[in-house]
């Protein structure tokens, strides 16, 4: 066996282990990335860029079908749209790290195959030919990812039962789908398909809402599209018994009172979470501690062995690819940069890709109030927006939540519509950098934008608003909640 000595080995070649591999060469070291199937991972292939293409695809279609009613998309055109992304993005990735190794031949190197660890400094790798080779190594960085977690007592054939990894087996648009899974995945692909008009969806919601994390508000807007689409939310359901039937789904669901129900779908889709990749890793070589919910134990990305970091999915604090990526960076920079500060999960800025758009930073509304923290809250409906109304998407609102003081420090924020996530990062660097509002409220915003509805709710806490709140109460909001109780005001200050 050859031996060959390396600064980092990052066992993964997802968005967290390229993004990790990457870093190390910010600083000079000698990295090897180890990937068993394709560079890229669940961030390209059978996840995030899949899924979004598909969205952005039955978002078009729906346009078009609100002005064209009897439009019908064509299945092979949006696989074609799809595929054509994924190769890309792969492409992207595959041909910088080609160029990258021949500018930096004695640092970047990689191997195809499963990454073992034998011991604290050395990793076996697998080939498919069956050829093993030992590198040794000063750091390992795991970012192996995860999969999709798949229901007890239920197949899953990724045929007619599929998780979000057999959409890709799909031939047609299935006739109708029922989605377990009521959470922002489980809406998402809901919406993707009740968008694109050709499948009848339900959704099974244990709960008695969907986004069941969310606030009310932002779940009660997504649900009524929903709806609107023709899609069947089967709210407080429980599931009894999920199986193929001659070619056909059959679930049977049990209600709160009792009520039982049999329904037959073409396919299924299971969407209730993930679970971490930690086996055939070599954990147990070198006794790494896993945590509670199933993934790696860590203390900022460093596991109980002092060598050994990890990143991404692996860990399950959040599975997100710009979390993942960042617990990457911040990893290596712990092995080779200065001391840096811990990393914060505490405002990180999310997209739901619903239908409406839904883009979230810091606390909701309903976490501050299980917390009881006193706050005041402004909202704006999307109907008065100059840029949605020229859209004619004027579905959504905007919800600023501040601290219940002269300082109005922002806590968190919602926007529910279209372009939200273009409107959130002027508001998620205040939370970041811990400011105040006053000066984001007092910029000259483009207009018509998006954004100018933030500025509006900035300027109604700070009670010079355009448009006066106890003029237009049915379409601006302010109220404070404070002693388990909310009042609603005129103004906030």
């Amino acid at each position: 066996m050859n031996l060959q000595n390396f600064d980092l080995i990052v066992i993964g070649g997802g968005p967290s282990g390229y993004a990790g591999a990457m870093r190390a060469i910010d600083f000079g070291k000698k990295v090897l990335l180890i990937e068993r199937k394709r560079i890229g991972g669940a961030g390209v292939y059978d996840g995030v860029l899949s899924s979004k293409t598909m969205w952005e695809q039955a978002l078009k279609v729906d346009s078009i079908r609100e002005m064209i009613p009897d439009y019908e998309a064509d299945f092979y055109k949006i696989v074609k749209t799809v595929n054509e992304a994924l190769f890309e993005r792969k492409t992207q990735m595959t041909v910088h790290m080609q160029l990258l190794q021949e500018a930096k031949p004695d640092l970047l190197h990689y191997e195809k195959g499963n990454g073992f660890i034998i011991d604290k400094h050395t990793v076996e790798l697998k080939k498919e030919d069956g050829t093993i080779r030992r590198f040794t190594t000063k750091n390992i960085l795991v970012a192996t990812g995860s999969r999709p977690r798949k229901p007890k007592g239920i197949e899953v054939d990724e045929k007619n039962i599929l998780t979000s990894d057999g959409i890709k087996n799909l031939t047609s648009f299935p006739k109708s789908l029922v989605v377990m899974g009521a959470g922002v995945i489980g809406c998402e692909f809901a919406t993707i398909f009740s968008a694109l008009g050709k499948t009848k969806v339900y959704l099974i919601d244990k709960a008695d809402r969907i986004l069941p994390f969310e606030d009310e508000d932002v779940a009660k807007v997504v649900s009524d599209n929903l709806e609107a689409q023709g899609a069947v939310i089967h709210h407080g359901a429980s599931l009894k018994r999920m199986e193929v039937k001659n070619g056909k789904v059959e679930y049977e669901l049990e209600y709160k009172n009792g009520r039982t129900e049999v329904i037959k779908v073409e396919k299924a889709l299971v969407s209730i979470g993930r679970e971490a990749n930690i086996e055939n890793i070599g954990f147990e070589n070198v006794g790494i501690k896993m945590n509670e919910r199933g993934g790696v134990w860590d203390d900022d990305t460093q596991s109980n062995i002092s060598n050994i970091y990890v990143a991404g999915d692996i860990t399950t604090e959040v599975a997100l690819v710009n979390v993942g990526e960042r617990e990457a960076r911040h990893a290596v920079v712990r092995m080779f940069g200065p001391t840096v500060k811990p990393l914060s999960y505490k405002n990180i800025s999310t997209i739901m890709f619903l239908n409406p758009e839904v883009a979230a930073v810091g606390m909701s509304e309903q976490e501050c109030r299980a917390k009881d923290i006193p706050h005041k809250v402004v909202k704006l409906d999307y109907t008065i927006n100059a840029r949605a109304i020229a859209m004619r998407k004027t579905k959504g609102f905007f919800k600023i939540i501040v601290t219940n003081d002269n300082g109005m420090r922002i806590l968190g924020m919602r926007v529910v519509g279209e372009h939200a996530s273009s409107a959130i990062q002027g508001v998620a660097y205040l939370i970041y950098t811990n400011q105040g509002i006053r000066e984001l409220a007092d910029m000259m915003h483009p207009h018509p934008s998006i954004i100018e509805g933030i500025q509006e709710c900035l300027r109604m806490l700070l009670n010079k608003s355009i448009y006066k709140p106890y003029v237009f109460t049915d379409r601006l909001k302010c109220y404070v909640y404070e002693n388990g109780e909310t009042r609603s005001i005129d103004s906030l200050i």
